[in-house]
């Protein structure tokens, strides 16, 4: 696909805290919306009518069934019907399916038409109380193109645990269950920080360390987080921090280098929790700094990783 012929290494962004996103639309009707995903969720992107689609009974209304792509059976998500827009048969034959990688599950986004790549920095995303009020909110930030228009960033861990649980960590299979572990007495009586912005990722790890009666405090983004830790007088009692890696203000990746560049702040375990799993984005973490990461299929495992790091 042309558009993403030309991405970046995810190290040279993430070294500038930087970001590349796919725009796109999921409706062709004059002046509907922009919205985005971070390229590196992407892998191509297919026309809709060259792919034959097999319906699959009793599936979720927004599945709507499978395509075979090099011999890979892929799930097609209606993206448009998610945010209310509904395609006739025409637009339908003439839309575009985005295939994405999600914690290394390959899935197929329904869009109109995709539009162009750009470039922005995580300073230039924004995310808005608006955005978080409710549980039915479907925008996690946006950010604006060069010609003023505004561009929605979607919570798509929200539309994967709601068709494809599967897709994200389920939180009831072992919270709570550490085993024999033996918890480090400066995480039984120290508060885990958490920058984390999917409202949905955040109810996980809220779930994982209530079931395990640890303390833990979450911040919406990676700057709101460094700014508490700069607040405090000692920040060595901080027993671990988790960061994801897509986040409006600051990056995960700044929130690593930001840590390391402190004396006060260097020895802070750090893990990165994210769904960017691809090898790049594990390397470059360890090169900054992380001691540990772990995509958020697996988050249910934080707490034994968490536990490891500090033993170190």
């Amino acid at each position: 696909m042309s558009l993403l012929e030309h991405v970046d290494a995810a190290t040279s962004l993430a070294k500038n805290n930087e970001l590349q996103l796919l725009v796109f639309k999921v409706s062709d009707a004059p002046g509907a919306p922009f919205y985005a995903i971070n390229v590196f969720k992407t892998r191509e992107v297919v026309e809709a009518g060259r792919h034959y689609l097999t319906l699959l009974p009793s599936a979720h209304p927004l599945l709507e069934g499978t395509i075979i792509l090099r011999g890979m059976q892929i799930p097609v998500l209606n993206l448009p019907r998610w945010l209310g827009v509904t395609l006739n048969k025409e637009q339908i034959k003439d839309s575009d399916i985005l295939i994405c990688d999600f914690n290394g599950i390959i899935i197929g986004l329904r869009i109109m038409i995709a539009h162009r790549v750009v470039k922005k920095n995580w300073s230039e995303m924004h995310a808005p109380e608006s955005y978080r009020m409710g549980n039915d909110t479907m925008v996690i930030n946006d950010t604006r193109l060069d010609d003023g228009s505004l561009c929605l960033v979607l919570d798509y861990e929200k539309l994967l645990a709601e068709v494809i649980p599967q897709a994200m960590v389920n939180t009831e299979l072992s919270p709570g269950n550490l085993g024999n572990l033996k918890i480090p007495e400066k995480l039984k009586t120290g508060t885990v920080l958490i920058a984390e912005d999917s409202r949905t990722a955040q109810s996980h790890l809220r779930k994982i360390f209530e079931n395990s009666n640890l303390k833990y405090k979450i911040f919406d983004n990676g700057k709101l987080l460094i700014d508490y830790v700069q607040s405090l007088i000692d920040p060595s009692v901080i027993p671990a921090i988790i960061t994801d890696i897509e986040m409006p203000e600051m990056s995960g990746f700044t929130v690593i280098q930001e840590l390391r560049k402190h004396p006060e702040t260097r020895n802070i375990p750090v893990i990165v929790n994210s769904s960017m799993t691809g090898e790049n984005n594990k390397r470059e973490a360890q090169s900054l700094g992380a001691d540990g990461f772990i995509d958020k299929t697996k988050s249910q495992d934080i707490i034994p990783l968490i536990i490891s790091v500090i033993k170190r």
